[in-house]
């Protein structure tokens, strides 16, 4: 194969993995709003609108795989059963770090009856799963923390800023999320819809 073929391979690929994201994007865009979009009156696919009820339709929360803090594989699907919060952040991300401390509050509170899946995007350059995994001990959290080491929930639900949450019911559906940083009343507020 020769140069120019390979160029207009990468090329193809490349245009691909955009049509693709972009693809994915559009829908998430569609289902997850931002977090001054959470709407306290959603509950199990139903909105309410000007007294009209509508019910939504369900979307099913992509799985993915990422490591555990021991370096075991966990994939999200295992732990559909309970609600899930789903965060996505990186150490060096000053939201995210503003954002864990009312995150690691509630996990004590209600961590007994929903799943935080707090995940650490680890690119291997800026985020590594050594400077997360510290930033953890050194921050003293008591949540569990996995590492996206392969990029495959980030790549899963088009991360493409941080800190980003998503709300998962027990039975796996995605209900609702927020893009950027969130308080305790807004996680509240979320955690509250996926109940």
């Amino acid at each position: 194969m020769n140069k120019k073929t390979k160029t207009i391979i990468l090329i193809a690929a490349f245009a691909l993995f955009v049509v693709l994201a972009a693809c994915v994007y559009n829908i998430l865009s569609q289902r997850v709003s931002p977090q001054n979009n959470i709407d306290i009156s959603q509950k199990n696919g139903q909105v309410s609108q000007d007294n009209q009820e509508q019910v939504t339709e369900k979307m099913k929360a992509p799985d993915f795989t990422v490591l555990d803090a021991a370096g075991n594989n966990v994939k999200l699907s295992e732990l559909f059963g309970k609600p899930i919060v789903l965060n996505f952040w990186a150490s060096w991300c000053p939201p995210c770090k503003g954002e864990m401390p009312e995150f690691n509050k509630v996990y004590e509170e209600v961590g007994q009856d929903i799943t935080f899946m707090m995940v650490d995007l680890v690119d291997g350059q800026r985020e590594t799963q050594e400077k997360g995994a510290q930033y953890v001990k050194d921050e003293d959290f008591s949540f569990p923390v996995y590492f996206d080491t392969k990029q495959d929930a980030a790549d899963k639900y088009g991360i493409a800023s941080i800190p980003t949450t998503i709300f998962i019911d027990k039975d796996g559906y995605i209900v609702t999320g927020a893009q950027g940083a969130i308080d305790e009343k807004t996680l509240q507020k979320g955690i509250d819809l996926i109940r």
